[in-house]
């Protein structure tokens, strides 16, 4: 195995290991909080000590109180379950590690403290570190999952917030492989804006946003950025659009040549090219009448070349589109499909729940070969989120997420695409693809039998003294942690629990395990929240992570923290055991 250093291990987090190692070296440590002028409380706050079951396995793993290179591997591949690992990776760690007072002087080995200090360390985290692409990317794009966004252009709520490139360049930086864009006339009647029609927020110049997404499209990923429009325009000004469009993109954007093609082209195939998706003109203009062909100052010949002139604008808009957009008909016929071409249909979140109700294998079925787009229902004027879980489940590939929203929908849709290097396409399940002798396909609503049972060991936690304020979660004493942690999966997987809570304990110590049968992995994702108890008020947000399953690495692990963004703590993480039993050895898509 080769070592891959992590982004975060910088001369900051060596700091923190150096600082947080002497903390280590003192059993208990006192804090004092004032209460009033003359009144002060007093705290003996438990130092961050290695757990029981981490001293009994460095008594195992090492010799005379010493843990060398080879111990070390013997560790990482015995415990870890990481048999890849070779000496090269033993031997860069103790490389990173050898000026911070983590070794014995003599031996050249680490110590009880300092093998406990790298277990604490981002480069013993729970997911790989690697940024490798791994699935199969061969395969058409229905067969993925894509990170998608919702009215991608707002920096706040659905109503009056500001429109902006900068939170779709913010996206894509992070991942995120489609955008959406709604175009609308600007006051002039003359040029194109962005923004979210019949409500107060602002607009923003389309050129801006395409500009945003040009300058970002492939700074974190290479795989195709897809573009959907929602437009409300004439045809003159599709054409102005079409323009923008080819002379902004260039050689990136890309042509299908096919109106109406069998199957979508593969991620790999479309590797630093730009896709428009939306409806075609005549599904926009079929509901509007025939204008009349006689000019206002009664120039009968300039209604024919108008005409001429409106149907040139729309080939031209057709022919930029490569996902054609359809519309979605009634409840039986959406989900029939056509043979002869691969389509995307779109639907809110409350006429998915209503389908998934009684036509759920039809879903599935359908997003095998064709595209399905989810957005949020419009009462979510805060930009809050739904359960992505009840799209993925069914296949939906497009579950489209207020980026710039909060809460644990989101971090869930965070945590699914951190799989895969993070490119932002995952490749679906076999189960999502796969059609039985019969035909029959899977149904997440049905009972299937346990495939393997999670046992996560929560241990211990550390790092908010160097992430929050003193007083932050408390006035006048330490904080009160404790953790949530369950499953996102189909219905039957999901499941959560909470730990006891630890009074005044800026060190929180835990150690208890959760099970979790699962029947469906594959489609799991495990959450966590760390959270301040209040008995008065509501409770302290102090971290959360959301792991996919599939990528989930076994042993002994530093689980990183993050804020209600998304974004990684500096400091704040707990120690975590993992642990398939059966071992899961996911299949790689």
């Amino acid at each position: 195995m080769c070592f891959t250093t992590p982004p975060s291990f910088t001369s900051r987090s060596l700091f923190l290991l150096l600082h947080l190692y002497h903390q280590t070296k003192r059993k208990t440590m006192s804090e004092k909080f004032r209460v009033c002028f003359c009144c002060s409380r007093s705290f003996k706050v438990r130092a961050s000590e290695p757990p029981e079951d981490i001293q009994r396995l460095f008594r195992e793993y090492s010799d005379n109180g010493s843990m060398s290179a080879d111990h070390l591997l013997r560790f990482v591949n015995q415990v870890q379950g990481e048999g890849q690992a070779g000496l090269d990776y033993a031997t860069e760690v103790f490389h990173r590690l050898k000026h911070h007072d983590v070794f014995h002087l003599h031996h050249r080995g680490l110590h009880l403290r300092g093998f406990y200090r790298y277990l604490l360390h981002d480069v013993n985290s729970p997911l790989p570190l690697s940024r490798h692409v791994h699935h199969d990317m061969t395969a058409p794009m229905s067969h993925y999952f894509i990170y998608t966004g919702h009215n991608s252009y707002l920096t706040g709520n659905q109503l009056n917030s500001r429109s902006s490139s900068e939170p779709i360049a913010e996206a894509l930086r992070r991942g995120v492989r489609v955008i959406e864009l709604d175009l609308w006339p600007d006051p002039s009647g003359n040029g194109v804006d962005v923004r979210h029609g019949g409500t107060l927020t602002s607009h923003e110049d389309l050129q801006k946003c395409l500009n945003a997404i040009k300058e970002n499209a492939f700074d974190t990923s290479e795989y195709p950025v897809v573009i959907t429009f929602e437009d409300h325009l004439t045809r003159n000004l599709q054409r102005k659009v079409v323009k923008m469009v080819r002379k902004t993109f260039k050689g990136t954007l890309f042509r299908c040549g096919q109106e109406n093609p069998m199957c979508f082209p593969s991620p790999e195939a479309l590797k630093k090219k730009i896709l428009i998706s939306t409806k075609p003109p005549k599904e926009y203009m079929q509901s509007q009448t025939v204008q009349s062909t006689t000019a206002p100052w009664g120039d009968k010949a300039a209604g024919p070349i108008q005409e001429e002139d409106e149907e040139s604008a729309a080939v031209e808009y057709r022919d930029l589109i490569t996902i054609h957009a359809c519309k979605r008909g009634d409840l039986k016929s959406c989900l029939s499909g056509d043979p002869s071409r691969a389509i995307r249909i779109s639907m809110s979140e409350l006429w998915l729940e209503t389908l998934v109700k009684t036509r759920a294998t039809d879903l599935v079925r359908f997003t095998q070969k064709n595209m399905l787009r989810i957005f949020p229902k419009t009462t979510r004027i805060d930009s809050s989120n739904y359960d992505p879980l009840v799209g993925w489940t069914h296949g939906a590939q497009m579950v489209a997420f207020n980026m710039q929203g909060y809460g644990k929908h989101l971090w869930i849709m965070q945590g699914m695409f951190r799989a895969n290097g993070g490119c932002g396409y995952l490749k679906k399940p076999d189960i999502l693809l796969s059609t039985g002798p019969g035909g029959e396909v899977f149904d997440p609503r049905q009972p299937l039998h346990v495939k393997t049972t999670l046992k996560v060991k929560i241990y211990t936690g550390e790092g908010w003294s160097l992430d929050f304020p003193r007083h932050h979660f408390d006035q006048y004493s330490p904080p009160d942690f404790f953790v949530k942690i369950g499953i996102a999966g189909v219905p039957r997987d999901t499941v959560s629990y909470r730990t006891e809570t630890e009074i005044d304990e800026w060190f929180p110590v835990w150690n208890q395990e959760f099970l979790f049968q699962l029947t469906v992995p594959e489609l799991g994702l495990l959450w966590i929240i760390v959270q301040d108890y209040d008995s008065n008020t509501q409770n302290d947000f102090a971290g959360q992570i959301c792991l996919p399953l599939s990528e989930l690495r076994s042993g002994f692990r530093s689980v990183r923290l993050h804020d209600r963004s998304g974004k990684a703590y500096d400091h704040a993480r707990l120690l975590v055991r993992f642990a398939f039993d059966p071992p899961q050895a996911f299949q790689i898509p």
